[in-house]
This record gives C-alpha cells, structure tokens and sequence, in this order.
C-alpha cells in the first residue's frame, strides 16, 4: 500500500493547481509524452486507445446518416488557400509552411493543412456535374498543423488528430439541414458516450469560423468551470463555391452553386474527459471509451486455483467487456492504484476466501464503492452498473454546470461574476462586437460562447450598453 499512497500523492490536488493536476493525469495515466518538436505531442498506447474508442463510436454515427471516408493531400498550395479570403485571412497567423522540397527551393509554398476546405473544393469542382452528384458527404480523418504560441497536451498542440466533415448541397435548405444535423450527432455523443452535458447554439459574427456564414458549436464546461469549443458545424452557404467555380446543372437546366458544410472535433474531447471527470488520484474514464472497462486483479494469486478462477471469469466477462486480467508480480495495493489512475470504470478483485464464498468484490472508480456479487450473477451485475456509472457521471457533471450558471441583468454585476464566480454567465447582449470587445477587455478574457437555441428573456437591454438587447448569449472563459 506504500506503493499506493506515493502514487496518488504525486498528483497535484486539482483545487491546489488545476492547471498542474491536469498535466500530472496527462503523464502519470501515460496519455502522452512530450516530443523533441516544440507544441506537438506523442501520443501514448493508451491515450491512443481512448483516441481509436472515440474515433470508432463517431465514424459508426457518421455512416449511419449516410457520410463516406476521404482522405485529402497534407500540402495545399499557397494559391489554393488564397481562392477565399476571409478563409485564408482567418488562418494565416497559424499556417505552416514548407519552402523546399528535398534541396530545391520550392516555386510555391506549400500549407501544411490547418483544415481542408480548399483541398475539398479543389476536387468537388471536379466531380459535381449535375443535380445527380449531390450531395456529397464527405468526411475525413487526419491529422492538422497550426502554428500555436502556447501548447498544452490534448487542449492545444501544434500538430492534433481530428475529424473534418465536408459536404455539398443542392440547396441552402439541405446545407442548413446537415450543418444542425451534425451539430446534434456531436451533442448526442457528448451526451452517449463521453457522459458530458453541453451548452449548443450559434456562434456571433465575431466568433464564427473564417469563411462561413454561420458556426455552431458544441460548449461543455470543465470541473473548474471554464468552458471548452468541444466541437463545431459550419454553414458556408455558396461563397466557396463561388470562389472556386464549383457549379452544377439543376434539373431546370440551369447552372447553380452548390451550398456547403464543414463540421469537426479533435483530441481536444480527451482533455475535456480529464477535465470534467477526473480527481486527484487519476483519470476517471466513462465506460463507453474506456481502453479497459473492467481490470480483474487477482489476490494471492500464488495460492492454488486463484488464477484459474480469475481466467474463468476474465473468459466470461469479456464476452461483452474490454477486460484485462493482471497476473503480474506486482502487489494487489500497486495494482488498484494503476488502475484507478487509469481510469478503469470497474476492478474485479477474486482471492481465496471469495473463491470459498462463490463471490467477488466489485469495485466502481468513479464513487469507490464497493460490492460482493456471487460470481453467478458477475456479468449482468457489471453490465448494469456500466450504465448506472455513465449516468452518474453525466449527472455529477450537469450538476457542476448548473451550479457554476449565473444571470448577469448589469455590468456592474457581471464583472463581479466573472471576477469571483467562475463558470458560464447568461446575459443579454445587443448584437454590437464593441460590447463583446469590451467585456473580454474588462473581465480579463470572458468572450461569448454561444447564443443558445432556446433563449431566455433576461432583460430588455444588452448588460454591457444598455442599448436594445437582441439575443441572450452564454459567456464565459475558455481554454
């Protein structure tokens, strides 16, 4: 148990420094290593795990609502990315750029992709004709650059794996229709599989993503109540497509532009997973994404028939769980800490007094409780506190979002919140970007987050001018 006790110590408390408790589950779980190239990050096995787990719930969503894999050159040349300016202008500042190739000097600089609009319609231009090519839903897994000042693992790196949605519509409607679908699928699987409640509206003019027309984003908040862009979806109506000459033949015979979508999440949501579920001695994973669902550790092992009972059980366990049976040498005490620093959602523990009793202990990591379930009735035990443990965690989690949502009706009022009470602040806002400019100002970085679909009357004037309020709007910091 000294083992145990050193190991759990080593994590900075998260209301000590919240900050270096996140980087202490990061290294300590074994998600990532730092590299030799400043801002990027190696992902480790088990942070990979956690990466492929979500990768493969997400593209099992994406296929059934009819979208198809591509996969897109890393190198866009400079003249591609200009096609579109604001685009391009809203990129600039993070692109990286490849001059020469092998020892010659290239005659065009090459994008090391920040996102793949161009490279998309570069290549729709070739493939829509008519009516009868669209839509076209295309999805792609990769990996983007963008040239960042200041890194931290999974929440901001130079170099990070994510998914880019792009799509072709016949018309504004079914663009429309796609950009909220897909907005709705990331809520869903926030909801499903990472057991995190988030806020989801459209963004302001100030904050959508260069290009569109329009950008929705999905806003989970972490522990500490700072909110993270857990993922977007954009409507670009038809200026790509203008800009790159993309036109079909309608079925009036007539040439028109194609409306377009792009939507996307990244790694990003494993530094939301630590942020919102985690505690001071590790990782708390939600069973959905977890590399290993159950860690079966087997006590005095060395003593006849502990081990083949402990195989028997792994055999059945695993016929619906991600099971992993450790035999190794190491003590019984090390054991429950590495995997309670992992994150496991549930540990089987089975020695020679539970062999006896026809039972074993049941141990959840979320809340440690623990329980003895006859070895007859292991496997639907585990499987409905899978469930009972995703839905209590979700609810743990929209309980800290509630308490950390204030009301601000005056600016007096929301500086004092923001300064004293973090989390999410709801209030009403005018429409003008000079207000949104002078809150973040004043409040030392609290920008807009969302103005939410289903919007409350606050007041009638915005808590920053006094001017007509338009929209009530979710404000808060972010990573």
């Amino acid at each position: 148990m000294a083992n145990n006790k050193k190991m759990v110590e080593a994590i900075t408390s998260r209301d000590e420094d919240f900050a270096k408790w996140y980087t202490d589950i990061v290294k300590k779980a074994e998600l990532v290593d730092y590299s030799g190239v400043k801002g990027c990050m190696v992902i480790r096995p088990y942070g990979y795990a956690i990466w492929e787990n979500i990768q493969a719930d997400l593209d099992r969503r994406f296929k059934e609502t009819g979208h198809e894999n591509v996969y897109m050159p890393m190198f866009i040349p400079e003249s591609l990315l200009q096609k579109e300016k604001d685009h391009v202008e809203g990129f600039a500042p993070e692109c990286a750029w490849v001059t020469v190739g092998g020892q010659e000097k290239l005659q065009e600089r090459l994008c090391v992709r920040p996102t793949s609009e161009t490279l998309f319609c570069e290549h729709y231009k070739k493939i829509i004709n008519t009516y009868r090519d669209l839509p076209k839903l295309y999805n792609q897994w990769c990996s983007v650059v963008r040239w960042e000042k200041t890194t931290r693992p999974f929440l901001r790196t130079s170099e990070f794996l994510w998914q880019e949605g792009h799509t072709m519509h016949e018309t504004e409607e079914e663009a429309r229709e796609e950009t909220l679908r897909m907005l709705h699928v990331y809520s869903d699987f926030y909801k499903e599989t990472l057991a995190i409640p988030a806020v989801i509206g459209r963004k302001t003019e100030k904050e959508k993503f260069a290009g569109a027309e329009e950008t929705y984003t999905i806003e989970p908040m972490m522990h500490n109540g700072v909110a993270l862009q857990g993922g977007t979806s954009h409507y670009f109506g038809d200026g790509f497509a203008k800009s790159f000459g993309i036109t079909y033949t309608g079925k009036d015979n007539k040439l028109h532009y194609p409306h377009q979508t792009s939507w996307g999440v990244s790694t990003r949501m494993i530094g939301a997973l630590i942020m919102v579920h985690s505690d001071d001695d590790g990782l708390v994973l939600p069973p959905k994404i977890s590399p290993i669902q159950v860690a079966l550790i087997p006590v005095a092992q060395h003593k006849e028939g502990v081990l083949e009972k402990a195989e028997e059980l792994r055999k059945a366990l695993a016929e619906k769980f991600r099971v992993k049976l450790d035999s190794s040498d190491h003590a019984p005490g090390w054991k429950f800490a590495e995997y309670e620093m992992k994150g496991v959602p549930v540990r089987v523990e089975i020695g020679p007094k539970d062999i006896e009793k026809n039972q074993c202990v049941v141990v959840r990591r979320d809340t440690r409780e623990k329980a003895f379930v006859s070895i007859d009735e292991l496997v639907p035990f585990v499987e409905n506190l899978m469930a009972t443990i995703h839905n209590d965690m979700y609810d743990r989690a929209l309980k800290n979002t509630q308490e950390k949502t204030f009301t601000a009706t005056t600016f007096d009022e929301f500086v004092d919140t923001a300064k004293n009470k973090p989390g999410f602040i709801k209030a009403m806002w005018c429409g003008d970007t000079a207000c949104e400019e002078k809150i973040k100002e004043v409040t030392g970085g609290v920008k807009s987050r969302c103005i939410p679909f289903n919007e409350e009357h606050l007041s009638d004037v915005c808590v920053c001018c006094g001017k007509p309020a338009k929209h009530m709007v979710f404000w808060g910091k972010q990573y």
